[in-house]
């Protein structure tokens, strides 16, 4: 019986182990007398064999999975490169054909700007000659003497044209229709004007005057008062003439 089985556990022996190099020398453990536990001894080394031949696969298969993952990554991304620059650029040219046509159009606009093209504030010499001009125009015309009406008339044909000939009349007719009456001299002194505005034969000037109101019968009296107004003056040959005259009021 024992012969018996003794057989059977080789032969299992056999069948499960690995084949043997020629030449080597036998394995002991191998060898060994046969008990039931040899059994369990071969069953376990066959699937310790399966095992590390499972691993050793797998492994191989990841190793080459990896390799061609990162062989894969380069490729990868110097296409990436290749399609993304172009759009770069081409991104680049449109903000910049953008920025060419805003500077292009602002600097349009600073050109038709009209502090731009108001001289007043680089023409020293042109402005200082308005200003003269006008000043001297506004004594003249808002000053009246019951005794001389025609120096009034006068004044007003030579410094006044376009609008300013019937709104100085307006502004006027009170002072005329009361002179004769109660012998009044009115008299207008520039004190201060500044230039708003000058282009060419155009400007708008600031003025600021004071305004003296006398009566001249038994009763002399003298009234005075400050005048503000803005007047627009355009050049006639040497000389500025006052156009329209703007009190600020409605």
């Amino acid at each position: 019986m024992s012969t018996t089985r003794h057989l059977v556990n080789r032969r299992r022996r056999l069948a499960t182990a690995p084949p043997r190099t020629p030449g080597a020398e036998p394995d002991p453990a191998s060898e060994t007398t046969d008990t039931d536990t040899d059994t369990g001894t071969g069953t376990g080394t066959a699937t310790a064999t399966d095992t590390d031949t499972d691993t050793d696969t797998d492994t191989d298969t990841d190793t080459d999975t990896d390799t061609d993952a990162a062989g894969d990554a380069p490729r990868g991304k110097t296409s990436r490169l290749r399609v993304g620059l172009p759009a770069v650029l081409c991104a680049l040219t449109v903000l910049l054909g953008a920025f060419a046509v805003w500077a292009f159009a602002s600097a349009g606009d600073l050109r038709d700007e009209p502090a731009r093209q108001n001289t007043a504030l680089t023409d020293i010499g042109r402005t200082s000659e308005v200003k003269g001009r006008i000043s001297e125009a506004v004594g003249a015309v808002f000053s009246y003497d019951y005794a001389s009406p025609a120096r009034s008339d006068r004044a007003a044909s030579t410094y006044l044209t376009g609008r300013a000939v019937q709104q100085h009349k307006d502004m006027l007719a009170d002072v005329r229709e009361q002179a004769p009456r109660q012998k009044l001299v009115l008299t207008t002194t520039v004190t201060e004007s500044g230039v708003e505005f000058l282009d060419g034969d155009r400007a708008r000037l600031l003025v600021f005057a004071d305004q003296s109101n006398t009566r001249t019968g038994k009763d002399e009296e003298t009234t005075y008062a400050a005048a503000m107004f803005a007047v627009d003056a355009v050049r006639r040959g040497d000389t500025w003439l006052i156009a329209a005259i703007d009190t600020f009021t409605r």
